[in-house]
């Protein structure tokens, strides 16, 4: 969890500074969820990623099956 939890007060702030109309009611709400988020992120900044390829470098076509065969051809293979 955040080492300081966002306030209720804040939360509404947050939101005004976005442009959101938030309703008083709401604003306590929106604080859990928003300390929930922040918590979550905050986990997965703590992985190591170091290892792993970007998305932009994986390529569908590597990945594919080597079996080349028509579907016809894989049918008569199957019977």
């Amino acid at each position: 969890m955040p080492a300081t939890e966002l306030t209720p007060p804040e939360a509404a702030r947050w939101a005004a500074r976005a442009g959101l109309v938030l309703p008083a009611e709401r604003h306590a709400a929106v604080a859990a969820v928003a300390d929930h988020i922040h918590g979550v992120v905050s986990l997965l900044r703590e992985l190591d990623f170091a290892d792993v390829t970007p998305a932009a470098a994986y390529r569908a076509a590597d990945h594919r099956s080597t079996d080349h065969r028509t579907t016809e051809e894989q049918h008569d293979a199957t019977v």
